[in-house]
């Protein structure tokens, strides 16, 4: 008896699951209703008398479905089960019930009725759409068949009865209540749980505006810290529901702060030790804020543990590695990017860049070497700096407008272009702020920096890599700074709302696009339009707009990019594209990676046995760290292109001993030997701006694929097991990219 309930409670228990699909409750249902049915009907076939081998057959069919169900549960087949039984209900178990109880005058049609509802309810997708397609034809078939030989239903059919159709009617009626009456239940109950966890939202996500709001410094930084760890999440392979769970643990993480005196949270410059231990207090705060709330327990672990460290010295308990709960650690790494890459009352923010560094840095001290890892990926997929602190008006990066006395009096933060090749429109208006004066001179900073902003002190220009190409001012007046070259054209605009060129208050609007090393920036008023050309360097660097003027306020910025890129033609050359791969061509064409993973080589077959790969490697002049270097990509694709539908990436290698697991393809282990001939990071990152030639090798047995490779005193074996299953394809590629480097010379041999 204590197996049966367990097996009851158990069953119970994942029909009420919410986090379970309900076609999958839905299924288990169903089939425990048609085994309590089967079972009933072997006695039932004793006492009506049927032939014995009707009650065996029935009898061996429900154990043998009972066997097949509990099996497929304890393995969480339950989408499998359903689609194989869909098929035998389908194409054996309905037309068998129609030939042997009579066809249209026994009790057919009503059973006939359960295999439409049996569909309906469990499958789903396009299995749901091809099965009940089927199901019609079949039946149909039946009918017809039925119709014109009646003779084959009463051949096949045992003696009929008014009683086999009220039998039929009491059976499958009894099913379908219960099934509706389930699903009813369940979608009120649904409602019901979705209007608390609604509530539950609203609130965390209000208490957690409240805890930002005691501090000037970080707004948003809950929702952001909470984004990131989700973003994590998602790449260390968790569920939707887990990942959601981490969001909202996340965002509650500093709610200790609540008890912290605001003097403390919001003082100029460095805290005393006295100051620091009532902050380092907030984690014990947090938990004890949260413990009464029982329904999601996970929340005092983030609140509590998000300030241990990996190695130990963190606090308030001084947890060590995994001893810390999976989700602190997430947290961990999140909250220290966001702190990192905004604002402060003693800083601005840390360049992204730098920020990527201190995080490798900080792997297996600090952080989780294994979350560490996933947020510097996220960090080199995140070209446009999308994560980071967002100013108060996105538009003017943190300012309401712009008045600027004399030139350069203020400047925007920059409004990045690229690097995809989309356009940039952005509109502004701007007035006189002088109206004695006649000059207004609107103007535009074309410059590149770590951090996105203008920099003008030595210090700043040296620590940020602040590079100027251009002013570009509105009346097509301009200064060439570090442009290879520029022009302009001026003509009639098309729109000629404004006619007096005296205007104090003005409407502009502006293009922008950068395609590779160059820029075309059009600047429209109403009555004039002028056209930039601007030829930058090279094409690895980034390109930033900072909006500012002489005599002028300049406000209601608004921006917008278009979602479809231009065609490379768009710009008109004025000078020779910068290109580093005029090198020898070796069995593919060579490649310029500007940007991270901008270009790829031609798809390199992986065969069984060995297939080696040398070539040239050259990092851009641009080129400043140490992942700008080449990369080798191993996937698979449809088209044999490294992007698109069907692309799988099985593992991102880099010569600099750091790779990129895939996302549920395949399994890599990486061992990295440093050599005694290893001259330290420094002098490798000067070899690679050199150029150097790379031998990789690619020994493939069957779904496993070792790659070794040694280069300036770094040893690399990867091993990459593709996991099996029958839709994984035969066909394995390597593709050669990188960030700010050149591949020259490639050469394929066995």
């Amino acid at each position: 008896m204590n197996k049966i309930r367990s097996a009851y409670l158990s069953v119970k228990r994942y029909i009420f699951d919410p986090s379970i699909s309900l076609e999958d409750r839905s299924f288990i249902l169903f089939s425990c209703l048609v085994l309590l049915a089967l079972y009933a009907a072997v006695p039932c076939g004793l006492i009506m008398r049927e032939p014995p081998s009707a009650t065996i057959s029935t009898a061996i069919g429900a154990i043998v479905f009972s066997v097949y169900i509990y099996h497929m549960y304890r393995k969480n087949k339950v989408r499998q089960a359903a689609a194989v039984l869909s098929v035998i209900v389908v194409l054996i178990f309905l037309p068998a019930m129609f030939f042997t109880n009579g066809g249209a005058t026994g009790g057919a049609p009503i059973w006939l009725l359960l295999g439409t509802v049996y569909i309906a309810l469990i499958l789903k997708g396009r299995m749901k759409r091809v099965m009940l397609i089927l199901d019609a034809l079949i039946l149909t078939a039946c009918w017809i068949v039925g119709y014109f030989f009646p003779d084959i239903v009463t051949e096949y059919s045992r003696g009929q009865g008014y009683f086999d159709s009220i039998a039929a009617l009491f059976i499958v009626g009894a099913l379908l209540y219960t099934l509706i009456l389930f699903n009813v239940t369940l979608f009120r109950t649904e409602e019901k749980r979705k209007n608390l966890r609604r509530l539950f939202e609203q609130t965390a996500t209000a208490l957690a505006n409240a805890i930002d709001a005691k501090d000037e410094y970080t707004h948003g930084h809950s929702s952001r810290v909470a984004d990131y760890s989700r973003k994590i999440a998602e790449l260390a392979g968790k569920s939707p529901e887990e990942c959601n769970e981490i969001y909202y643990v996340a965002l509650l993480h500093d709610v200790g702060k609540i008890g912290i005196p605001e003097s403390i949270i919001n003082k100029d410059g460095k805290l005393t030790d006295e100051e620091y231990a009532v902050i380092k207090q907030h984690p014990v705060l947090g938990s004890q804020i949260l413990k009464s709330i029982s329904e999601y327990p996970d929340l005092i672990i983030g609140a509590r543990y998000h300030h241990e460290r990996y190695d130990g010295r963190g606090y308030p308990d001084k947890l060590k590695g995994e001893d810390i709960p999976e989700i602190a650690r997430i947290i961990s790494v999140a909250d220290a990017y966001d702190a990192m890459t905004s604002k402060r009352s003693y800083r601005e923010p840390i360049p992204q860049q730098s920020v990527r560094e201190e995080i490798v840095k900080g792997s297996g001290s600090q952080f989780d070497p294994k979350f560490a890892k996933i947020m510097q990926h996220l960090i080199d997929l995140d070209t446009e700096y999308d994560m980071k602190e967002k100013g108060i008006v996105q538009e003017m990066a943190g300012k309401n407008e712009l008045r600027c006395k004399k030139s350069r009096d203020e400047i925007s933060d920059g409004i990045l272009l690229g690097p995809d090749p989309k356009i940039k429109n952005i509109s502004l208006k701007c007035a006189h702020l002088d109206p004695s004066n006649e000059d207004n001179s609107p103007a535009i900073i074309l410059f590149d920096s770590l951090d996105g902003r203008y920099h003008d002190s030595p210090h700043d220009i040296k620590d940020l890599n602040y590079f100027e190409y251009a002013e570009l001012r509105f009346d097509g007046e301009y200064e060439c700074k570090g442009a290879r070259k520029i022009a302009v054209e001026k003509s009639r605009s098309r729109n000629t709302s404004i006619d007096d060129h005296k205007a104090t208050r003005r409407k502009y609007e502006i293009e922008a696009v950068k395609i590779k090393d160059h820029i075309q920036i059009k600047i429209d008023d109403g009555n004039l339009m002028v056209s930039y050309t601007v030829a930058l360097p090279d094409s690895a660097r980034f390109a930033y707009i900072g909006l500012t003027g002489d005599n002028c306020r300049i406000y209601s910025v608004a921006i917008n990019l278009q979602e479809e890129p231009v065609p490379s033609d768009y710009i008109t050359r004025i000078a020779e594209e910068v290109s580093y791969i005029k090198g020898p061509v070796g069995d593919i064409p060579n490649v310029q990676v500007d940007g991270y993973r901008s270009e790829h080589t031609e798809a390199i077959p992986i065969k069984e046995g060995t297939t080696t790969i040398t070539f040239h490697t050259m990092s851009l002049p641009t080129a400043r760290l140490v992942w700008h270097c080449a990369y080798m990509d191993l996937y698979y694709s449809p088209d044999k292109k490294p992007s698109g539908d069907g692309y799988r990436e099985y593992a991102l290698m880099r010569l600099d001993g750091e790779y990129w697991e895939s996302e549920g393809f395949a399994e890599t282990n990486m061992y990295t030997n440093i050599r005694e001939d290893f001259k330290g990071w420094d002098a490798w990152k000067a070899a690679n701006k050199e150029g150097f030639d790379c031998t990789v090798s690619f020994k493939r047995d069957g779904n496993k694929v070792v790659t070794t490779t040694e280069n300036l005193g770094i040893s690399l074996k990867i091993t990459t097991t593709v996991y099996e299953g029958p839709d994984v394809p035969s066909e394995i590629y390597v593709a050669l990219t990188g960030d700010q480097c050149a591949l020259t010379n490639i050469r394929i041999s066995d």
